[in-house]
């Protein structure tokens, strides 16, 4: 039997570790066959499994792809679709099977207990002890830690919220029996329901028919805030308890350390649909979440504190609370249960649970904030610690307690963000100047100083600026009832001078939107390209030295967050010019506000793609620049990395973990000093122009390029896809004002990655040529900035396939032999560098198991992928009107970005 007829799983070589994994492969592609040859017919399993053999054929024996590609141009539209989704099916189970491997893993550390697992709280803390971190040192350093994961609509996945549930049920079956215990009429069972699900997810359309509005956004989000975070939060708490005791031998009690934010119904920045209405729609939408999840533990926890008066003792303040409670609610708003009257803890616990309906309803007697429901909670918690309670019902009540501080009212806080020229617009007709934006720059600082200080603007009722003025109106009326905490920064898109916050200042002031003479909002400057980074120390200054924006630094607690953009950064300069640029922007910046005496939190805009700055969190965060973290990291989420990241409670949960661990290490003991390290940033910069000047050459300066980009890749599919309810472009006009998002979605789908290694290999070897290997080695393997640059263009350059992506090349005519061979060449020269400077024969040498779970993937990728290119081609030929080939061609995107994962 050659490798081709060998089945996928049979060729595979798992580690003695993995035969799990292996099994569940076996086990969840079985089932996808068997539903296949059900839905559609055995024939056409059989057609699927001759392509599968062909791919891996292709692969395994590094034959040509002209075999596959022209099996796949024979295929009809009919099987063409078909064949995309069953593809994507058994791929998805192959994600499934890994993730439920990676809770079995987790388990297994736990379970033999010899050592934490690597990444974990408890392996982190030991680490910080043997350095010397002793528990007061911890403990200060914990009344200062956040850690703020940021969730964005940024559409790079969207799977529609029923099958994230079949999904769910696909996990919980698996994990039932992930320690193989459970007996043969529960498999049967399991197998019954993962059948089901299956079959189910096959009969379900992958999107919905229309564009997804905000609401829906929120809603999306909102299964990962309710059914996740909510579930996760305590054990999170929990476990770092016990890793602090396990560590250092006593039990301490935790602050909140976590908090989570949401850009969806905020983030106006080029979104017609985003404004003070999606702002008002979203925390309402938030706070109902809220309200209900606290109703159903509250009702839970009335059938675990069935104490009784005189089998157990209750603070008097239980009763006499609960009186007070049923006092400002109308009569009968709490029913009367003349059984439950020995019950003081029940009896108050039905009054909040009142309160709470009266809360959600806008009835009289609901709390006034979230503040006073946890003043409940406490009271509770302090009564059960009193009167012998820890075991009696504690336990669920401070989970309680925990999630009441963590989400409050609001569930999560809401950014606001706009584009710098929204602003611009908006004060042109406050100030009747259509040029406003034009003016010089003294001369508009002196006019919004003006303005925030009370000057009325010479049109105060322009049309123009009434949507931007009514976003801060809507904060003001809507910041008292839900707290501090429901609006996060207000970020400043494309800021470049300090007229650009400012100018935030003067248009909340003009709508009223104070508190004790202030702006109640953090202002946050969002540098995005690689001259606004190199500019934001100078601009930071400027503001700095402000005085009417340092009085707003002072109110705010002397703090200012700033948001690095990787995005169009690396967009602008490729992707070393951008990682750089970021890295010595937070340098600087970190020297700016020091002389300032400001305290200064970075606010970091990764996406899930090596150009957008995805990667391991955890390592990006050791790698930054000594005292950039701080004991605070806020992080957008955004696309395929919240689904793979938040999409399992136990998954959440080891994220959750790293992400501290790594906040911790790199507060308490960052890396010591480097006497290299000056050596090291003089070659960056060096290398990053080189990048820079290739990557813009090529993407920038070539007059062709624009029509060769968007013939070579998707990006006409992906501008009609139904992911998003914001355009693809900020303004008309080309590469430059497209969306990072597109833009890179584009380049992965056709396999080539090119937004993330363009200009390196260049760069790379000209270090080589100039300065030599053995530097180049020694930086790579020494430096944890540039290694993990390095280690994340290897993992992108072993997921590209430039074979496929020359059949997307070739659909650009005879632009095709303008551009593929310099961008394969420079591919070529990128992996060849990397192999030279890491010194391994093959990319990815030392990471098995992300080599695996490629190599489990490719098989039923790489005909998507053909298949996309086939149908792309009868698609545009027919002038992109055939409804039934743009379905098809949805199919075959959706499939691709499931398949290599990072996307956008």
């Amino acid at each position: 039997m050659t490798p081709a007829d060998t089945p996928l799983r049979e060729q595979l070589e798992f580690a003695d570790t993995d035969t799990p994994l292996r099994d569940d492969v076996r086990r969840l592609g079985a089932m996808v066959g068997d539903m296949l040859a059900e839905q559609v017919s055995p024939a056409f399993l059989d057609q699927v499994e001759a392509l599968r053999r062909i791919a891996i054929a292709r692969r395994e024996q590094d034959e040509p792809v002209d075999a596959l590609a022209d099996r796949l141009a024979q295929v009809t539209l009919t099987d063409a679709e078909s064949l995309v989704r069953a593809f994507a099916a058994y791929f998805g189970a192959t994600n499934i099977a890994e993730r439920v491997h990676r809770i079995r893993r987790r388990r297994d550390y736990q379970r033999l207990g010899s050592a934490p697992q690597p990444g974990g709280l408890e392996a982190v803390l030991r680490g910080l002890r043997d350095e010397g971190v002793t528990l007061a040192e911890l403990q200060a350093q914990l009344a200062g830690l956040c850690v703020e994961p940021v969730f964005t609509a940024h559409p790079t996945e969207a799977v529609r919220r029923a099958l994230l549930l079949k999904e769910k049920t696909v996990v919980e079956r698996l994990v039932a029996d992930v320690d193989r215990t459970r007996t043969p009429p529960e498999r049967r069972a399991d197998d019954a329901r993962i059948r089901q699900s299956l079959t189910t997810a096959w009969q379900t359309n992958e999107a919905p028919p229309q564009r997804p509005s905000v609401a829906d956004e929120i809603e999306h989000i909102g299964f990962y805030l309710g059914s996740v975070l909510y579930r996760v939060l305590p054990v999170f708490y929990e476990a770092f308890a016990d890793a602090v005791e396990a560590v250092y031998g006593e039990r301490v009690a935790l602050p909140p350390v976590l908090r989570f934010g949401t850009w969806v119904g905020g983030d106006m920045d080029g979104n017609p649909n985003v404004g003070a209405a999606s702002v008002r729609d979203a925390l309402a939408a938030q706070r109902a979440q809220a309200l209900g999840c606290y109703l159903a533990d509250l009702r839970a926890l009335g059938d675990i504190l069935t104490q009784s008066r005189g089998h157990a003792e209750v603070d008097a303040r239980i009763e006499a609370r609960a009186a007070a409670h049923r006092a400002l609610l109308p009569e009968g708003a709490v029913r009367s249960r003349p059984r439950l009257a020995d019950m003081p803890y029940r009896q108050l616990l039905w009054a909040m649970r009142a309160r709470l309906q009266a809360t959600g309803d806008g009835t009289t007697g609901g709390y006034p904030d979230a503040a006073a429901f946890i003043d409940d909670l406490a009271l509770i918690d302090t009564s059960l610690a009193t009167h012998r309670g820890e075991h009696a019902g504690r336990f669920a009540l401070q989970r309680i307690l925990w999630r009441a501080r963590s989400f409050g009212f609001h569930m999560a806080t809401l950014d606001l963000r706009q584009d710098s020229a929204v602003h611009d617009q908006a004060l042109a007709a406050l100030d009747g100047d259509a040029d406003w934006a034009a003016r010089p720059l003294p001369e508009r600082i002196g006019r919004l100083h003006a303005l925030i200080a009370g000057d009325a603007p010479a049109v105060p009722q322009a049309a123009d600026a009434a949507a931007t003025l009514d976003v801060f109106r809507t904060v003001h009326a809507l910041r008292g009832s839900l707290g501090e905490h429901a609006f996060g920064p207000y970020i400043i898109s494309m800021a470049r001078t300090a007229a650009d916050a400012l100018a935030v200042l003067a248009l909340a002031h003009l709508a009223g939107c104070v508190a004790d003479g202030e702006v109640p909002l953090d202002v946050a400057p969002l540098f995005e390209t690689v001259d606004d980074l190199e500019a934001a120390p100078g601009t930071m200054r400027a503001l700095f030295d402000d005085p009417a924006y340092r009085r707003h630094i002072a109110a705010r607690g002397g703090r200012q967050i700033v948001m690095l953009g990787y995005s169009d950064s690396a967009k602008d300069g490729g992707v070393l010019a951008s990682r750089w640029a970021l890295q010595r922007a937070q340098v600087e910046l970190l020297d700016v506000a020091h002389e300032a005496g400001v305290q200064l939190v970075f606010f970091h805009g990764r996406g899930g793609s090596v150009s957008r700055g995805g990667g391991k969190t955890e390592r990006a965060i050791i790698a930054a620049p000594r005292g950039s973290v701080a004991g605070r990291m806020r992080v957008t989420e955004q696309g395929e990395v919240i689904h793979r990241k938040y999409g399992i409670r136990a998954l959440a949960l080891r994220n959750l973990e790293q992400m501290t661990g790594a906040v911790l290490r790199a507060s308490l003991r960052p890396r010591p000093p480097e006497p290299r390290e000056d050596g090291w940033r003089t070659l960056a910069a060096e290398l990053a122009q080189v990048s820079r000047a290739h990557y813009r050459a090529l993407v920038h300066e070539h007059p062709d390029f624009p029509a060769y980009f968007r013939a070579a890749t998707p990006v006409d599919v992906i501008e009609r896809l139904h992911i998003s309810s914001r355009p693809s472009r900020r303004r008309d006009g080309g590469i430059a004002n497209l969306r990072a998002i597109p833009w890179v979605f584009s380049w992965s789908q056709n396999r080539s990655g090119l937004t993330g290694w363009y200009g390196l290999g260049t760069a790379l070897r000209h270090g080589i040529d100039a300065h030599g290997l053995d530097a180049m080695a020694a930086m790579t393997r020494d430096w944890p900035f540039f290694a993990a640059m390095i280690d994340d263009v290897e993992m992108l350059l072993a997921k590209s396939d430039i074979d496929i992506f020359e059949r997307y090349s070739r659909l650009a005519g005879d632009l095709h032999a303008a551009f593929f061979p310099r961008i394969a060449e420079e591919f070529a020269r990128t992996r060849e560098a990397i192999l030279a400077i890491k010194r391994r024969d093959a990319l990815l040498a030392d990471d098995y198991r992300l080599r695996l779970s490629i190599r489990l993937r490719n098989p039923y990728v790489d005909p998507i992928s053909l298949l996309q290119v086939e149908l792309l081609r009868r698609w545009r030929e027919g002038g992109r009107e055939d409804e039934a080939l743009l379905r098809a061609l949805v199919s075959t995107v959706n499939g691709i970005s499931a398949g290599i994962q990072n996307t956008g």
